[in-house]
């Protein structure tokens, strides 16, 4: 595998970093946060579980070697959040996660593409 460009890191972090502000926003949810999930049928506590899983997508994405798997949790995670709105009537709120779904879909793809280079390096 071909060592990633400065842009394709440059792409990846700042998809990272939005992991890491999402996951953080759900892990010290506000009350209106909170609200949102109990309103959409979820568990009490189940925004630990979701902000716990964009942390680690934050961390899997930013390591090159890590970060085609992190690219597949993001996409979950962001399908999941487009789902949940657009089942429960918030239509609206679905552009969001499925602009940051195209997002990590190029950053899945590039670095899939680098991947399946010839010279692999354990470095990335």
């Amino acid at each position: 595998m071909k060592k990633p460009t400065y842009g394709e890191n440059l792409f990846a972090w700042l998809l990272a970093g939005f992991f890491v502000v999402g996951g953080t926003l759900n892990i010290f949810a506000s009350p209106d946060i909170v609200a949102d999930y109990q309103r959409w049928g979820y568990p009490p506590r189940f925004h630990y579980l979701t902000g716990a899983l964009e942390w680690l997508a934050a961390v899997l994405i930013a390591a090159p070697m890590t970060r085609y798997v992190g690219s597949l949790l993001a996409g979950g995670i962001m399908i999941s959040a487009a789902a949940t709105v657009v089942l429960n009537g918030e239509h609206d709120h679905a552009i969001a996660p499925l602009i940051v779904l195209a997002l990590v879909a190029v950053n899945a793809w590039v670095t899939r593409r680098r991947a399946q280079t010839k010279g692999f390096s354990p470095k990335g």
